[in-house]
């Protein structure tokens, strides 16, 4: 699995949207570029592609923006990355063009399995998380040792 430049950017987007969740206003794609450093044109493209999901809406008019559609623990990384990346899970092909048991026993007991588990180990991280995460590791930046 791969996962492209927009599915990380996505991912970081959506995790800025919930560390503003509370504050109940929408945030630009202007204000996201700025704090991540992502280029507008680009956080364009991917919101096209998560409101088409419906995990954000927007907000017309001078004050709006971009809006968590849901609470951050009712949004996965998986939900974020099968809205933005084209072939997240791809079905894969024929290994074998003669043999057809042995394509069988590929795809249900080799790429089934672990199509599945990564579906479980992203549906598992929400953003909720991602954010306490975040702001743990933040927190730890900002202490201060005194001998």
């Amino acid at each position: 699995m791969k996962i492209s430049a927009k599915g990380r950017y996505g991912i970081a987007a959506m995790v800025f949207l919930a560390r503003n969740y509370d504050a109940s206003s929408p945030i630009t794609i202007i204000s996201i570029s700025e704090h991540l450093g992502i280029s507008k044109i680009y956080l364009e493209q991917v919101f096209s592609l998560l409101k088409r999901s419906k995990l954000v809406t927007s907000i017309k008019g001078s004050q709006g923006g971009y809006q968590l559609s849901r609470h951050p623990r009712q949004i996965t990384a998986y939900d974020i990355l099968s809205s933005i990346e084209i072939s997240l899970i791809e079905k894969t092909g024929l290994s074998s063009e003669k043999m057809e048991a042995l394509n069988y026993i590929l795809a249900h007991e080799v790429f089934d399995v672990l199509d599945k588990s990564i579906f479980e180990a992203l549906s598992a991280i929400t953003l909720e998380e991602l954010l306490a995460a975040l702001n743990r590791e933040q927190g730890a930046e900002n202490l201060m040792y005194f001998i």
